[in-house]
């Protein structure tokens, strides 16, 4: 099984490139989506989360309080840090569960769409890791209109990884400061050289 990691900054469109990739006919995990299930109601991270931080970040339902969190993490790069460890961890626990369920089924390729390229559980597991960049004028606008004012998003992109970072444990960098169909082109271009030329299926969009 031939496994793709999409990572890449915040705004510069990685879900879009993972979107266009499930239109190929590639099965994609989402790490966001995984991430969410592990901090509802009862998941995996939630009690080291609660030993962590403290019931007050717990819903009574068992989940994650997110704005309470939020209003932490995002004044204190220690709390976030440490948040992140454990989300991540299991996070990842549950991918290679999926991982090796889509291996065992017979899929051929599998996309990983991962915003925090972590060595363990992403980059270990990937033959081949995709970096979305874009302009940060462009990801701005892109944040803004998500409806984050100018200082929220720049304050997300200062406590991820920079571009130069991105770029440096990647394969490929996919550029999209353009428009959605010179970014399909780009992705079609791609999903030819790498997976037609190893003779990988996957359907041109």
């Amino acid at each position: 099984m031939f496994v793709i990691g999409i990572t890449g900054g915040i705004g510069t469109g990685k879900s879009t490139v993972a979107s266009l990739c499930r239109e190929a006919g590639l099965a994609v995990l989402d790490a966001d989506k995984i991430s969410h299930s592990v901090t509802q109601s009862d998941g995996f991270a939630i009690p080291e989360i609660a030993e962590r931080f403290g019931q007050e970040y717990i819903n009574t339902d068992g989940s994650l309080n997110r704005a309470k969190m939020s209003d932490l993490v995002f004044e204190n790069k220690k709390a976030l840090d440490a948040l992140s460890f454990i989300v991540h961890k299991h996070t990842m626990k549950q991918m290679a569960v999926y991982l090796d369920n889509l291996e065992n089924s017979g899929e051929k390729v599998v996309v990983l769409d991962v915003p925090i390229p972590v060595k363990e559980g992403f980059l270990d597991r990937c033959d081949q890791v995709w970096n979305v960049t874009s302009d940060q004028d462009i990801r701005l606008n892109r944040l803004e209109k998500r409806g984050l004012s100018r200082t929220e998003a720049l304050r997300r992109m200062a406590v991820q990884m920079t571009p130069e970072e991105y770029s440096k444990i990647a394969n490929i960098d996919i550029f999209n400061n353009h428009n959605f169909d010179q970014l399909r082109e780009q992705v079609n271009k791609i999903l030819a050289s790498e997976l037609g030329s190893r003779g990988l299926p996957f359907n041109k969009i």
